[in-house]
């Protein structure tokens, strides 16, 4: 028996979709909002959510990540009435099961409800309690514990990996992991480094050459390929892997096997490949620059590293993770972090990533030298110049309107403008009038109490020595 959330405002429907799934020996029960499904998510254990797109305070699919990080990660269904596709793909790298389109038939939805759960059994089946080897990679949050149950995922079989994310993610963390949780971690694992390939070299590098096969090669060297025999071959920034080189790397891909430069016999290479880029593949793709059959080949598996700026409840921990080691390396003893370059450390958008918040953290340490606590003073002069210019600018943004620095006020607040006109017109109104109450009554269209308020506000009096304005 499974126990069943649905989220959407539209009563009957819910209770529909309850009574059916009732009807089908699971528990179930509804949200009419975001908010109280958000709730009912935190404080129960779902199998499956039933989760709508358009609710009255807010859109279903930017909570679906949230959704899906609470235990026990519940399969979500999304069943809209204003389906799109690009709402689709979203879901669907948000994690989804699936994505259903009102109306649906209650077929329909016993069916998909039965494949998810069918899935979740299998998948609570096929886990293993194992300690996945995990050296460098720090933190707790959602995002990294998805992308570890992929290396766990990985690691199980031998298909092609492919690793995305900005530059400083710890791709490379990530395909080491990979390999040493895999059955090949006692052999070699292989890093080139495709930016870093020569043109003219590549090849030789790759598949290794013969003595003689060019005029350089005065002697046989086996290529990178040969050596991550029955190890694991890791493309980093494989998109810049040179084109006139991706045809053959594809057929290597398939056969396992190559012909040296300058060989006569094809050489055959047991190797598990992990590949890894920060570019849009897909792009490429099109501006004629990536093989699309050889994207195929590399993206059996995806895992796709998240930014340090969105998973930033790790950054703690990576922060006194990294210190510990500084301070070890330089012979330094503990250092203390004040809460204020704590703070610093979270305000930051490091687009750097790790890689960005590693160097920040040694520059934090060159510069304290000998005192025993960090403060924002200490980080790197480009940090704190960000921070500082975002700091003014958002209090420029919740100033109110027309208060700019260095001027109280410059322009007139609304309330300050209609009392000056509303004074003015008092003012020519008692003129004109002669002080005569009931003409200013009736012309005013104010009782006589509203016009005394008036006059008695802006201290005018109805014995006025001017002289209404004489006709132009």
């Amino acid at each position: 028996m499974a126990n069943i959330l649905v989220v959407d405002d539209d009563q009957m429907l819910c209770e529909m979709l309850c009574l059916k799934i009732s009807n089908l020996g699971h528990t179930a029960k509804f949200s009419l909002s975001l908010a109280q499904g958000l709730e009912e998510t935190a404080s129960n254990t779902f199998d499956v959510v039933f989760l709508d797109v358009r609710l009255p305070d807010g859109n279903g699919l930017t909570a679906l990540p949230q959704i899906r990080s609470m235990p026990p990660a519940p399969e979500v269904i999304i069943i809209t009435g204003e389906g799109d596709p690009d709402g689709a793909e979203l879901a669907i790298e948000s994690g989804a099961w699936d994505y259903l389109e009102k109306p649906v038939s209650t077929k329909e939805i016993a069916l998909q409800l039965a494949r998810a759960l069918q899935y979740r059994e299998g998948k609570k089946a096929s886990k293993r309690p194992v300690q996945l080897k995990r050296e460098g990679i720090i933190g707790q949050s959602s995002q990294i514990r998805s992308c570890l149950d992929l290396v766990a995922s990985a690691s199980n079989n031998n298909s092609n990996v492919m690793i995305t994310g900005e530059t400083g993610t710890g791709k490379e963390l990530f395909a080491r992991a990979i390999h040493e949780n895999s059955p090949r971690a006692g052999e070699n694992f292989i890093v080139i480094d495709c930016a870093a390939l020569t043109e003219n070299l590549v090849e030789s590098t790759l598949f290794g050459h013969e003595k003689g096969a060019f005029t350089s090669a005065d002697k046989k060297q086996t290529g990178l390929i040969r050596m991550a025999h029955r190890g694991t071959l890791f493309l980093d920034e494989v998109g810049e892997l040179p084109l006139s080189v991706q045809g053959a790397f594809l057929r290597v891909l398939q056969e396992h096997r190559f012909r040296p430069l300058g060989g006569s016999r094809e050489v055959y290479s047991d190797f598990r490949l992990v590949a890894a880029t920060h570019r849009n593949l897909d792009d490429l793709v099109l501006a004629g620059r990536f093989r699309s059959d050889l994207l195929f080949r590399l993206r059996s598996t995806t895992i796709d590293l998240p930014p340090l700026r969105k998973r930033k409840e790790d950054i703690k921990e990576l922060t006194v993770h990294y210190m510990t080691r500084l301070c070890d390396r330089y012979g330094m003893g503990t250092k203390g972090l004040s809460p204020e370059f704590i703070e610093a450390l979270l305000a930051y958008p490091w687009p750097g990533n790790v890689r960005e918040l590693i160097h920040a953290l040694e520059n934090a340490l060159s510069t304290a030298q000998n005192e025993p606590t960090l403060f924002p003073v200490h980080l790197p002069k480009k940090i704190r110049v960000r921070l500082t210019r975002s700091s003014i600018s958002n209090n420029t943004r919740a100033r109110p309107c027309g208060e700019t620095k260095g001027s109280a006020r410059p322009f007139p607040t609304l309330k300050s403008l209609v009392e000056k006109t509303e004074q003015q017109y008092f003012l020519s109104l008692v003129s004109f009038a002669g002080g005569d109450i009931r003409q200013i009554c009736a012309i005013s269209g104010l009782s006589r109490a509203v016009v005394y308020a008036r006059l008695k506000k802006y201290n005018i009096t109805r014995r006025f020595d001017c002289q209404a304005p004489q006709p132009s």
